[in-house]
């Protein structure tokens, strides 16, 4: 019996004198195709680059400098530069937002999974009230309370970091002809 036959109504009863119901088409293949692999290698060798200069301006500073949170962010700004979460209002407010979380998570609770756990959301409710959405920005909260990072060389390198990103952003999608401009909107 073909599937179609297993699915319409068949005699008398409910559904009787229906046609029968469509299978439907796999969906596989109908979503939008990525963009060319040149785009694509173009996103790819930005948030490289912008990666790489951080971990370069690490070694000089003898601290870490990119972070997960920051490699999530990179590929946000040069992968979909569109969208709200890859706005320098998001990445850079973001960030500070969820660092100051993060901060004050860890000084009344201390570190422990649960506040970090905490933190992320309270940053992530943050984030959503100032309109500055980057979930990234939710995983430097974690970092903080989990790590618990010295404040007087984190701040200013996160702030940094997260500017390199933006600037880096609007540098490479002026670099290549055709391409979207980044920033959307700066503030």
């Amino acid at each position: 019996m073909s599937r179609s036959s297993a699915l319409a109504p068949s005699g008398s009863g409910p559904g009787a004198g229906r046609p029968p119901l469509r299978v439907l088409p796999r969906l596989a293949g109908r979503a939008p195709a990525p963009p060319a692999p040149g785009a694509a290698l173009h996103s790819v060798s930005g948030a490289t680059a912008v990666m790489l200069a951080l971990v370069a301006i690490g070694a000089v500073v003898h601290e870490p400098v990119l972070i997960p949170p920051l490699a999530a962010s990179a590929a946000i700004v040069h992968s979909v530069p569109a969208l709200p979460l890859a706005q320098p209002r998001s990445v850079i407010a973001g960030h500070l937002m969820c660092s100051a979380v993060g901060y004050g998570a860890l000084a009344a609770l201390g570190s422990a999974p649960w506040v970090a756990a905490v933190a992320a959301g309270i940053g992530l409710a943050l984030m959503t009230v100032a309109r500055t959405p980057h979930s990234p920005a939710c995983a430097t909260a974690v970092v903080i309370v989990l790590s618990a990072p010295d404040p007087r060389t984190f701040l200013p390198l996160l702030a940094g970091s997260t500017l390199l990103l933006v600037l880096a952003g609007c540098a490479l999608s002026r670099a290549r002809t055709g391409s979207l401009r980044y920033p959307v909107y700066w503030w």
